[in-house]
Parts: C-alpha cells; sequence; structure tokens
C-alpha cells in the first residue's frame, strides 16, 4: 500500500505518518525504488497510535504502549502505569485550567467594558511593581 492509502485507512494525515516514520514508530518496506509500502500491519500501528495521540498520550508513551502491545509476555500492570500517569496528568492540567477559568471569569466580570480607559483585566496582565523599586526611582 502506498502512503495514501494508508492515510485513508488509518485516518491520519501522510505528513503525521511520514514523521512516525521518522521517529522509527513505524518501520514500512521500501521498494527498490525507494517508495514505501506499507503492510496491513503498518496500518494496525498507526491507527493504534492516532487513537493513543487522540486521548492525548506522548509521543514516549505512545512507543512504550506500542511496544507492550507488541510484548505478548507484557503485563497489563506495565500498560495501566502509564495510563495511570497520564491521567495524573490529565487531572493536573484539568486543575490548572479550572483555575485558570476562574480567574479570567473574575476579571472579566470585574471590567466595565465601556469607553473608560481603566481595564481589571489589563491591570491584572501587567507586572506587578515593587512598592520599594517605586519609592527608590528619582522623580
Amino acid at each position: 500500500m502506498n502512503i495514501g492509502d494508508v492515510a485513508q485507512l488509518s485516518g491520519l494525515p501522510a505528513k503525521t505518518i511520514r514523521y512516525y516514520e521518522d521517529i522509527g514508530l513505524v518501520k514500512p518496506l521500501r521498494s527498490a525504488n525507494g517508495y514505501r509500502s506499507f503492510r496491513d500491519c503498518d496500518v494496525h500501528k498507526l491507527a493504534f497510535l492516532g487513537r493513543a495521540r487522540a486521548l492525548g498520550f506522548s509521543i514516549e508513551d505512545c512507543r512504550n504502549l506500542l511496544k507492550l502491545y507488541e510484548d505478548d509476555h507484557r503485563t497489563s500492570a506495565e500498560v495501566k502505569q502509564i495510563a495511570e500517569m497520564h491521567l495524573g496528568r490529565i487531572d493536573q492540567k484539568i486543575t490548572e485550567l479550572t483555575e485558570m477559568r476562574a480567574t479570567l471569569a473574575h476579571l472579566v466580570n470585574a471590567c466595565a467594558g465601556d469607553n473608560r480607559p481603566d481595564c481589571p483585566i489589563l491591570a491584572d496582565l501587567a507586572p506587578k511593581q515593587d512598592e520599594n523599586a517605586l519609592l527608590d526611582q528619582p522623580g
């Protein structure tokens, strides 16, 4: 199969497939003229990688999950550990996004949004000046 066929079957763009090949996640065969020749197992791996990436797993996590998937002697505990670590990163990101949203919502609600120049959103974004530094400035 050529890369166009594989892209359609796996649901991944050709550029992503080439990247995954460059970093060694898939290794399609090469014909004498240098063209890639993908097998069904390559399509399967690419679909696996696409799903893992859609769940937010890092490239390194994907590499490890793929190795475990291909290892008949793996333990589910190894797979679960990778997934639990990723879940922890997701939970941390949710916490950060929730805090970010609360801060931004507060600032939006505090802003009059009228013709006056005062804006609590800009005031919050501006660097905070040290009061002592202000006192030390000539003026």
